[in-house]
């Protein structure tokens, strides 16, 4: 009599709570091949182990995911309970990054490598108080020198940001076009700003601008 399905399948549920055990104690995401030398398992079973852990944690409607994040696998809770996760993580504290820090965030992250005066100029104010805390909370730290006059430090973000920000690399960060007014926005803009004042308060209510008067 052949056991063997009955075996795999042994084995397959067993890997599976195994890592399941694993992550739930873990801090930091635990990468596949860190999983697979501790289960004895090759790093492609691990990922398919973890890709039907996401999967059936999906189907059941559970609080929070498996997701792969910052190059490991960790539990998260679910995007679609962000709002009652949000109100138990800042009720009550005052520790959350200003707006300007989540600028000056947002131009390390797509610039990197980049210095602080590079950062300066493109928000057009002093970012040295702010590059600090964000160094402090160990979202950016220093990644090189720039090989220019004066060797400039250069920052970049680190393995926190992408753990905080749910990302598994840099490469995931959504487009920046996706922020940037389309090119009929711009056009409306500037042809507001071009806009002649008298003109604009000399135009009867209805919207019809009187002929000239005949010379």
């Amino acid at each position: 009599m052949n056991t063997e399905p009955e075996n795999v399948d042994s084995r397959s549920e067993e890997t599976r709570r195994a890592v399941e055990a694993i992550l739930m104690v873990a801090i930091d995401p635990v990468p596949a091949n860190l999983l697979a030398q501790l289960l004895e398992v090759s790093t492609r079973t691990i990922e398919s182990e973890c890709e039907a852990l996401a999967v059936e944690f999906e189907q059941e409607g559970r609080g929070f995911v498996l997701s792969r994040v910052a190059g490991g696998y960790r539990f998260q809770s679910h995007p679609e309970q962000a709002p009652w996760v949000e109100r138990f993580v800042l009720e009550g504290q005052s520790s959350r990054l200003t707006a300007a820090a989540l600028e000056t965030l947002a131009i390390v992250a797509y610039k990197q490598p980049v210095s602080r005066a590079q950062v300066s100029a493109i928000r057009g104010v002093d970012v040295d108080g702010v590059m600090r805390t964000l160094q402090l909370r160990g979202y950016i730290d220093e990644v090189s020198r720039d090989p220019g006059p004066g060797n400039a430090i250069l920052f970049g973000t680190t393995q926190e940001f992408l753990e905080r920000m749910g990302l598994d690399a840099l490469d995931d960060l959504p487009p920046l076009g996706d922020f940037v007014p389309g090119p009929e926005v711009v056009e409306a803009l500037e042809r507001g700003l071009r806009s002649d004042p008298k003109v604009l308060t000399e135009t009867p209510a209805d919207g019809v601008t009187p002929d000239p008067p005949a010379g």
